[in-house]
């Protein structure tokens, strides 16, 4: 009888075999997040924004995918009776737009309505009027979801709490920057630090910072 042969040599083989098992899964592991993660996510990423809507800007246009393309820009989803995250994202916006005139640049935004319904152009015109660089964008229900599908946003409409006939809205509290070539660059968390955002601008315009 061999050393192999006995319980104590099936016993190291079976180690040894679990050894390369575990050795081959690392390699795969390591081989999936050096080379299909990063692909699974440019797929996913590169795709942000496009599809077939056609909603309407405040400044008398439309708006569509070809629309990111151009300018670097900002795309924001909110409504106008939205009672803290659109106003503050609004508010942050406005002294992003002050930290880079600065700098002689302006970053284009679009405030994509997520409540059409009670967000007419006008409305909506008013509402973002007061921040530099901000264009409204609105439209119909069936619009505005196909928009909602291409940009990948959460929304969800929530009835009041009494049980009347208002309502409120659920939705993403992000900003995603999109490059010239209207490729998706990167987001901007709600209420992200300052020191954290205008490097992602400035590198997004070209500001020299």
């Amino acid at each position: 009888m061999t050393g192999e042969d006995t319980p104590r040599g099936s016993t190291l083989r079976v180690i040894r075999i679990g050894g390369w098992i575990l050795v081959g899964l690392a390699l795969l592991a390591v081989l999936w997040f050096r080379f299909g993660a990063p692909m699974l996510t440019r797929s996913v990423t590169d795709d942000l924004g496009r599809g077939d809507y056609t909603l309407q800007t405040t400044d008398g246009g439309d708006f569509t995918e070809a629309s990111l393309k151009g300018a670097p820009s900002a795309v924001f989803f909110g409504f106008t009776h939205c009672p803290d995250v659109c106003p503050t994202t609004l508010g942050d916006i406005a002294a992003w737009q002050d930290e880079l005139a600065k700098d002689g640049k302006a970053l284009r935004v679009f405030f994509v309505s997520v409540d059409p319904e009670r967000d007419p152009p006008e409305t909506l015109r008013d509402y973002v009027s007061w921040v530099p660089g901000v264009i409204g964008v609105t439209g119909s229900p069936a619009e505005t979801d196909k928009a909602i599908r291409a940009f990948r946003i959460y929304v969800r409409k929530v009835p009041d709490k009494d049980g009347g006939a208002g309502y409120t809205m659920d939705h993403s509290a992000y900003v995603m920057l999109f490059d010239a070539q209207g490729r998706f660059d990167q987001l901007i968390s709600y209420q992200e630090p300052p020191e954290r955002v205008l490097p992602k601008l400035r590198s997004l315009t070209g500001a020299a910072g």
